[in-house]
């Protein structure tokens, strides 16, 4: 894993001091709440201490919190004495979060009769440190995850928890994409081994991860592992859809680089999703209707590439292309080669481009009250066609547009 000379001797000092710099760098004394209001033997664990021992922590991270008992109880008096929202994870396990000021902090009723068995149950190694709280925070590592972060490396505690918790087997790949980690060889035949207990998981708790991992930078090498290791066979496509590799004869993955970063956060994540998921499997892991429909709409043109930049559609499809897809073209665009790539992006970012924002050359209102053609199909079959010569360089101002439409009632009419 890459660090700055700060980050990496942070890896290398003595416990007490790794300890000392870890509290520092979360900030405790920005927390929505104040650790004193913790009952003794409360600790800090998980994602927040990892990120903090590498030097990725955010402004304001995710908190996950162990307490000795009484998780759900703690979390409902913090919500009335702080003001904020008490969501109840577990109510059997003893497990809630507490929504506020922008902040999430999740508790837990510790899980065994120590710290260390708690930490002992949890999936993997860099993720099984804890940070004791206290006047001397203290932390604990009792599976050695401090030197996993030295050597980048992901490994689990044991196999048995990545069976009580399947989704940990997607988390594996998640974490991978996030982070520049490599999976260390038993662990990747875990995965591997147990990949068909992953449909046991929620299917919300798997659309969670997902889309972080498509949003995440090392996305590519984690969609790789992902195909190896087979664990999305059960909502692909027959046979499987690529992982972002080559489309058309582009590599998505590597054409990102004429986008710009907005453009590319729209792009990449789309283009990912519609690869690696079937509109099914899309649907039955809970993605909203609208992600459905986005993912539905790109991989109808991505199965209707004809290798020639779509150059051999006719006009009125290649019309309906571009209204269809106008927002989200960029994803295609990706899978283009390269002299099409640079043409179709430059046109695409010009708003004012007839094809590629399709707009008719007058609206509605205009033709009723221009032409008296009432609402109905056939206005819209009008609006169609002016869009269409407009799209293709026939019509450039208003009064073309409507002497087109005459021309275009008279034929209908005659």
């Amino acid at each position: 894993m890459a660090h700055d000379a700060a980050e990496a001797s942070i890896l290398e000092l003595e416990p007490e001091q790794q300890a000392r710099e870890v509290w520092r760098r979360l900030t405790p004394e920005r927390w929505p709440v104040s650790p004193k209001d913790l009952p003794a033997g409360s600790a800090l664990v998980g994602g927040s201490i990892r990120d903090a021992l590498i030097g990725r922590q955010r402004r304001a991270p995710d908190l996950d919190l162990v307490v000795p008992e009484g998780a759900l109880k703690l979390t409902q008096r913090l919500a009335r004495d702080y003001g904020g929202a008490c969501v109840v994870l577990d109510e059997a396990r003893d497990m809630a979060r507490l929504v506020l000021g922008g902040w999430t902090l999740d508790l837990a009723r510790r899980d065994g009769d120590d710290l260390e068995t708690d930490l002992g149950r949890r999936d993997f190694r860099l993720n099984a440190i804890a940070l004791v709280l206290g006047d001397a925070p203290m932390l604990l590592d009792p599976t050695d995850g401090i030197a996993d972060l030295r050597c980048s490396r992901l490994q689990a505690v044991q196999e048995q928890n990545l069976i009580d918790d399947p989704l940990r087997l997607l988390r594996a790949l998640r974490l991978i994409a996030e982070l520049p980690l490599t999976i260390e060889a038993e662990t990747r035949v875990m995965l591997h081994r147990h990949r068909h207990r992953l449909p046991l998981a929620a299917p919300e708790r798997i659309q969670a991860e997902l889309t972080r991992l498509v949003e995440s930078p090392g996305a590519a090498l984690a969609l790789q592992e992902l195909k190896a290791l087979d664990l999305l066979a059960p909502w692909q496509e027959l046979p499987a859809p690529g992982f972002g590799g080559v489309l058309a004869g582009a590599d998505p993955e590597t054409t990102a680089s004429c986008l710009t970063t907005q453009e590319r956060d729209q792009a990449l994540p789309l283009l990912r999703l519609t690869t690696c998921l079937s509109d099914e499997g899309l649907q039955a892991l809970r993605f909203s209707r609208r992600q459905q429909q986005r993912c539905a709409r790109l991989r109808q043109w991505l199965h209707r590439d004809d290798g020639k930049a779509f150059g051999s559609l006719p006009e009125a499809e290649r019309l309906t292309l571009h209204r269809t897809l106008e927002d989200d073209l960029p994803a295609l665009i990706l899978t283009l080669p390269l002299p099409e790539r640079e043409e179709w992006l430059q046109r695409w970012r010009n708003d004012e481009d007839p094809l590629f924002h399709p707009r008719p050359p007058v609206d509605g209102r205009t033709l009723q009250e221009s032409l008296s053609i009432p609402q109905g199909p056939r206005l819209g079959e009008l609006l169609q066609h002016l869009s269409l010569e407009r799209a293709f360089g026939r019509l450039h101002h208003r009064e073309e547009a409507l002497e087109a439409a005459r021309l275009w009632l008279s034929g209908r009419c005659g």
